[in-house]
């Protein structure tokens, strides 16, 4: 059976991060640091992702850490997972993005350093960047949240997440699609939720999701379905919680197998009691204050790591 969770976890470490104005047009969470110079927004990011690794490798997950390059300028590369995915078959992905300037993180030279230096197996490429000559796109593991051991792809379909582009991965790796519309408020409006991994993660066992996010109770049910006929436990969190990025968790695994469930700070302190009781009874929690990179980068934790399956060589 596959494995739903890795020890391995790529991450990038950012020389120039900042707020993209690219992707500022569709995720609402981004937010301008008008008190604080590139610099200073630079600086404390760096600060924030080693604080991060370090926390993650206090606990025996191996952490492989790539610096970013200065060129191309990439201000959102400290969140691979949108373009790139690592399966336990030896395949890589590489995924269509929607941000111009977002293209340019897609590194070939990350891959020969997962393959060369750390000994881990790359049989294909599965590259899935041909949709963006047609202006479709799909964000890597911010679109698709996997059950990877019961082969379910949970897809909110977005301008980011498009069902075609979704479709085809599935087909390409045996996964069978639960697509849905996923909303949220901004202002007086509910508009379309840009990456599926705000609003959902699957662990083991369980599933954390804001189910107040998809208006249509049908939708609705067919997820409530797919998650209970597939054995998860729901814990839900509102969408105030979801807003505080309690939805972007990552659950992953130390060198002993031993579970965590990782988030950032902000998201732990707006779980309930109740919530964090169950949360913990499955796994302990790993959080991080990484305040400056939710606030600029409008991502999380789990927006940070892509979770490395490669098999050794």
């Amino acid at each position: 059976m596959p494995k739903q969770c890795t020890s391995k976890i790529l991450m990038i470490q950012p020389v120039s991060f900042r707020m993209n104005e690219q992707t500022a047009v569709n995720n609402y969470y981004q937010k301008t640091l008008e008190s604080l110079t590139p610099e200073n927004v630079q600086e404390r990011a760096l600060l924030e992702f080693t604080r991060f690794v370090n926390k993650l490798e206090d606990k025996g997950i191996n952490v492989i850490v790539i610096e970013d390059t200065l060129s191309p300028d990439t201000p959102d590369s400290i969140f691979p997972n949108n373009w790139i995915s690592f399966h336990e078959d030896a395949r890589v992905a590489y995924y269509p993005m929607f941000a111009v300037n977002r293209r340019a993180e897609r590194r070939e030279d990350v891959v020969e350093i997962i393959r060369n230096n750390y000994g881990l197996s790359v049989k294909e490429i599965v590259d899935f960047t041909e949709f963006e000559s047609h202006d479709k796109f799909l964000e890597g593991t911010g679109s698709l949240v996997l059950d990877r051991e019961n082969k379910i792809c949970y897809a909110a379909i977005s301008v980011r997440t498009d069902k075609a582009a979704a479709t085809q991965f599935c087909e390409q790796f045996g996964y069978s699609l639960c697509s849905f519309s996923a909303l949220q408020s901004a202002g007086d409006e509910r508009k379309t939720i840009y990456h599926t991994n705000v609003m959902m993660c699957i662990a083991d066992k369980y599933a954390v999701i804001c189910l107040d996010t998809i208006d249509n109770l049908d939708e609705r049910m067919d997820v409530i379905s797919a998650l209970e006929d597939s054995g998860k436990e729901i814990i839900e969190i509102s969408e105030e919680q979801k807003e505080h990025f309690a939805g972007n968790m990552l659950q992953v695994v130390n060198e002993d197998g031993k579970p965590y469930l990782v988030m950032s700070t902000s998201a732990h302190q707006s779980l309930e009691e109740e919530q964090m009781t169950k949360l913990e009874s499955f796994n302990p929690i790993i959080h991080s204050e990484i305040n400056t990179i939710e606030l600029c980068g409008g991502g999380s934790a789990r927006c940070m790591m892509a979770e490395v399956f490669l098999p050794k060589i």
